[in-house]
C-alpha cells in the first residue's frame, strides 16, 4: 500500500488542525505495518487520527497522518473469560452492538460513543462510578506496531508494561488491535431530575455510594443546559430555581423489563450511557482527588458566578475510581472529573487557566484528550511513573517516530 499526498486535517470541533505530507488508510493490519515501515524508512512522525474527539494537539504531524477507520470491527469473544479483541479503529458504539449480540456488555462506559476504542481507551476517557475504573482500565492486551514495522504483544503477563500502554497516547506505537475485559449483560435504569446546588452538595456521598452511576451537570443559567443538549427536567425538579441548578443523573444495574418514560429510561448499558453533544464548545477536565471534590465544584462555582459570567456552559461532575495505568489520570487515585468549557466567540483562555489554578491545588491531573496547562515538569510532579514511561518510550520507539511537539513536551 503506498502514501497518499496528505493535506489538512482537523478535529472534531475544529480547535486543532495539522498539515501532513502523506496520508493513508489501511485495511488490514499487514497493509499498516508496511506503511510504518515505509514511513520510519523516510524518516516521517507518524501519528493516527482516531476520531478527533480530542481538544488537545495529540494528533497533529506533519509526517504521515494514519486513519484506522477500516481497521475495525471485534476480532474474537472469549466467553469463559469474559475477554474481547477488537480492532484499534472500532468505535465505541460498534463494540457494544456486538457485544449485545452475545450477551455481553463493556464494564463502563462514557458519555460519547462515536470515538475510536484505540484513541479512547488510551487517552484516559472514563464515564462515572465510584467504584468503576477509566476505560483503559478494562484493557488486558493489546497489539502494537512498532516504528520499524515488529508487532509488539502485550498482556497481563507483564503487569508493568501492560499498566504503561494502558494510557499512552499512541506514543508507543500504532495500536492494531485491544483486548478488554467485559462482563455479562446488563440493563440500566437511568433516573434524571433536578436539584438546587446546595441540595446536590448534602446528596453528593450519598448519592455516589448507594449508585453504580452518579453525575451531575451544574448550569449556572437557565441557557446552560441547552448548549449541551440537555432535556428540560424541570417537571421532576426538586427546586423552583432555573439558574444556578444542578441536571442530576443516577443509573443502576436493574433485572426490569425495558422502558422509556420521561426522565426515566430503562435498556441495554450501551443504549443508555450516551449523549447527544453539538461540536459547539473546547472542553477542559481534570480529575480530582475524590476528598476535595466539593471543595474543587464550589471554588470553579464561584469563579463562574462572580469573575468570568460570560462562560455558562455547564460544569460535568463524575467518579471514577482509582487504577494502576502509570500514565493514567487516576493512577491509584480514585477521583472526581471536573470539567468547564469555553464556547465559540468568547475568549475562553483566561477562563481556562483561572480554572486550572484552582484545580492544581488539589494536585488534580488531566484527561490527556482535553485541554490543560501541562509542561514537563507538571508531569514529573503529578505522575509518579513518569519517568519510568519516558524511559520506556525511548527503549520501544528510539527515534521518537511517535511524537510530536506537544507530546515531548510532556513524554518525550
Amino acid at each position: 500500500m503506498t502514501f497518499e499526498k496528505g493535506g489538512v486535517w482537523r478535529n472534531w470541533v475544529g480547535n486543532q488542525y495539522c498539515v501532513s505530507q502523506y496520508k493513508a488508510s489501511p485495511e488490514t493490519e499487514a497493509e499498516l505495518v508496511d506503511l510504518v515501515r515505509e514511513a520510519d524508512q523516510r524518516d516521517l512522525g507518524i501519528r493516527v487520527s482516531g476520531s478527533g474527539h480530542s481538544f488537545t494537539p495529540v494528533v497533529g504531524t506533519n509526517g504521515l497522518l494514519l486513519s484506522l477507520a477500516n481497521l475495525h470491527g471485534v476480532h474474537s469473544i472469549d466467553h469463559e473469560h469474559k475477554r474481547v479483541t477488537v480492532a484499534g479503529g472500532t468505535k465505541i458504539n460498534e463494540v457494544g452492538r456486538t457485544l449485545k449480540q452475545h450477551g455481553l456488555s463493556l464494564i463502563n462506559q462514557g458519555d460519547i460513543d462515536s470515538q475510536a476504542v484505540a484513541g479512547a481507551f488510551t487517552t484516559g476517557t472514563h464515564g462515572t462510578g465510584l467504584r468503576l475504573g477509566n476505560l483503559a482500565s478494562s484493557i488486558c492486551g493489546m497489539r502494537i506496531i512498532k516504528a520499524d514495522g515488529n508487532i509488539l504483544d502485550i498482556d497481563d503477563s507483564d503487569r508493568d508494561l501492560l499498566h504503561a500502554a494502558q494510557v499512552s497516547l499512541g506514543t508507543l506505537g500504532i495500536i492494531s488491535s485491544l483486548t478488554l475485559n467485559v462482563m455479562d449483560a446488563y440493563n440500566l435504569h437511568e433516573r434524571l431530575w433536578r436539584d438546587d446546588f446546595e441540595t446536590c452538595m448534602e446528596r453528593h456521598d450519598e448519592l455516589a455510594a448507594n449508585h453504580r452511576h452518579f453525575g451531575f451537570f451544574w448550569c449556572p443559567t437557565p441557557e446552560s443546559r441547552h448548549l449541551y443538549c440537555l432535556p428540560d427536567t424541570a417537571a421532576v425538579s426538586s427546586t423552583e430555581k432555573l439558574a444556578d441548578v444542578c441536571e442530576m443523573k443516577i443509573m443502576d444495574i436493574t433485572d426490569a423489563a425495558p422502558m422509556e418514560a420521561d426522565f426515566e429510561k430503562i435498556a441495554y448499558s450501551s443504549e443508555v450511557y450516551p449523549i447527544e453533544y453539538v461540536p459547539n464548545f473546547v472542553e477542559l477536565e481534570y480529575a480530582v482527588p475524590l476528598e476535595y471534590g466539593k471543595t474543587a465544584v464550589r471554588a470553579v462555582r464561584e469563579l463562574m458566578l462572580t469573575r468570568h459570567t460570560n462562560c455558562i456552559y455547564p460544569i460535568e461532575y463524575r467518579f471514577t475510581a482509582g487504577d494502576p495505568g502509570w500514565m493514567s489520570p487516576f493512577h491509584h487515585q480514585d477521583s472526581i472529573t471536573l470539567s468547564v468549557s469555553g464556547g465559540p466567540g468568547i475568549d475562553y483562555w483566561p477562563f481556562l487557566r483561572d480554572v486550572d489554578e484552582i484545580l492544581r491545588r488539589y494536585g488534580s491531573r488531566p484527561h490527556w484528550g482535553k485541554m490543560h496547562f501541562l509542561d514537563t515538569d507538571d508531569v514529573t510532579q503529578l505522575y509518579p511513573r513518569a519517568n519510568d514511561f519516558r524511559n520506556l518510550r525511548r527503549q520501544i520507539d528510539p527515534k521518537n517516530r511517535f511524537l510530536n511537539d506537544h507530546l515531548r513536551l510532556l513524554l518525550g
